[in-house]
């Protein structure tokens, strides 16, 4: 059985910038000791990439705080989490869920007959985690998927919680 990490959005701006929190900052030793369970080649990452004209768009008319702009320093992973990172192993996205990772992740399912277990970790619980989970679960539904809640923080403590469940209501594992 092959177990594949997927690290969501673990950037500055989400972290300590832009949208970061307290609780954030709390789970970032977590992820890396997780990671470091982990062979570099199992670990795939995404990267929450906005252009310049960010506020502009749908999402920025929503959420109007300009953040992971591409270049930034606000856009870049954390140092010592991008440092357990293949560079071909981090997906840029510009929106909360990645199709391309979850192709990627469909042709390690396919690759592996199906066994392999994937699970989430990272930034924020209950948008970009709970997106690419339930859109990886929408690609493979017969996969053994999960999210290791104390490697994760929502927008809010409450959120959290409610994506949390969330998930478990859509056969996401909790780990």
């Amino acid at each position: 059985m092959r177990n594949i990490l997927v690290v969501i959005d673990m950037q500055n701006d989400f972290i300590d910038g832009a949208l970061g929190t307290k609780e954030a900052v709390a789970i970032v030793p977590a992820v890396i000791a997780k990671m470091k369970a982990y062979p570099k080649e199992d670990i795939f990452a995404t990267r929450d990439t906005h252009p310049t004209n960010y506020l502009e768009t749908q999402e920025g008319k929503y959420l109007p705080v300009p953040h992971c702009i591409q270049g930034t320093e606000g856009w870049e992973i954390r140092p010592e989490i991008a440092e357990m990172l293949l560079p071909d192993h981090i997906f840029d996205k510009p929106t909360f869920g990645s199709t391309a990772l979850a192709e990627c992740m469909k042709e390690i399912y396919e690759a592996e007959k199906g066994e392999v277990t994937f699970t989430f970790v990272g930034l924020c619980t209950d948008i970009c985690v709970v997106s690419n989970a339930l859109l990886l679960k929408a690609y493979l539904p017969e996969a053994r998927i999960a999210v290791d809640p104390s490697c994760c923080a929502g927008v809010t403590p409450e959120k959290h919680a409610a994506a949390l469940m969330t998930m478990q209501s859509c056969q996401i594992q909790m780990d």
